[in-house]
C-alpha cells in the first residue's frame, strides 16, 4: 500500500514513504488526512458477505477429545459450569429468591392501589393489574397500570399480553419495589388548565 498526505484544503503534501520516519517527521497538522491506496489485489466488499469464508469446524465429540481446549482447561480447574458446587450453590439461591419473590408477591392482590418505589425513580402510583411469572424474564413480576404514562409498555411484552392498558401506561417491577395501600389518584390540576 501507499500513503499519501493531504493537507485541510485537500492538497497534496506529500508521500508517506520512508519506512523508518515517524509521523511527527511529516508535515502534519489539524484538519490534514492520510490517503491509502491498496495495492493487494482485494477486491471492496471481499470479506463482507461471511458465507463465502470457509470456516473450520469440529464435531463436539472431537473436541471433547482435545486437552489443550478451554473446556478441557475448564473441567480440570472446575471451573464454570463444571463446577459442581458453585451451579449447586447458585441454583440453592436461585430458588431462595425465586421462593421469597413468590411470597412477596402473594401478598400483593391484583386490582389494589399501590406506589412503586425503584431505586433512583420518583415514586409512581398504579393499580396492580397482573400478578406472576411472565415469559420475557425468569422470576414473579407485578404488571402495573400507571396513572401518568409513566410506563414502557400497554400490558404486553414480546407480543404476548398480560392485562390491558393504554401504551406508555404499563409497567412490570419486582415485587419488592411495590407498596400496596391507600394510593388515591394524584390530582395535578391540569384538568383545570
Amino acid at each position: 500500500m501507499e500513503l499519501e498526505l493531504y493537507g485541510p484544503d485537500d492538497k497534496f503534501y506529500s508521500k508517506l514513504d520512508q519506512e523508518d520516519a515517524l509521523l511527527g517527521s511529516y508535515p502534519v497538522d489539524d484538519g490534514c488526512r492520510i490517503h491509502v491506496i491498496d495495492h493487494s489485489g482485494a477486491r471492496l466488499g471481499e470479506y463482507e458477505d461471511v458465507s463465502k469464508v470457509e470456516k473450520y469446524q469440529i464435531s463436539q465429540e472431537a473436541y471433547d477429545q482435545r486437552q489443550d481446549s478451554v473446556r478441557s482447561f475448564l473441567k480440570r480447574s472446575k471451573l464454570g459450569r463444571y463446577n459442581e458446587e458453585e451451579r449447586a450453590q447458585q441454583e440453592a439461591e436461585a430458588t431462595q429468591r425465586l421462593n421469597e419473590e413468590k411470597t412477596q408477591a402473594s401478598a400483593i392482590p391484583v386490582g389494589s392501589r399501590c406506589e412503586v418505589r425503584a431505586p433512583g425513580q420518583p415514586p409512581r402510583r398504579g393499580t396492580v393489574m397482573y400478578v406472576g411469572l411472565t415469559d420475557f424474564k425468569p422470576g414473579y413480576w407485578i404488571g402495573v397500570r400507571y396513572d401518568e404514562p409513566l410506563g414502557k409498555n400497554d400490558g404486553s411484552v414480546n407480543g404476548k399480553r398480560y392485562f390491558e392498558c393504554q401504551a406508555k401506561y404499563g409497567a412490570f417491577v419486582k415485587p419488592s419495589v411495590v407498596i400496596v395501600g391507600d394510593f388515591p389518584e394524584e390530582d395535578y390540576g391540569l384538568d383545570e388548565m
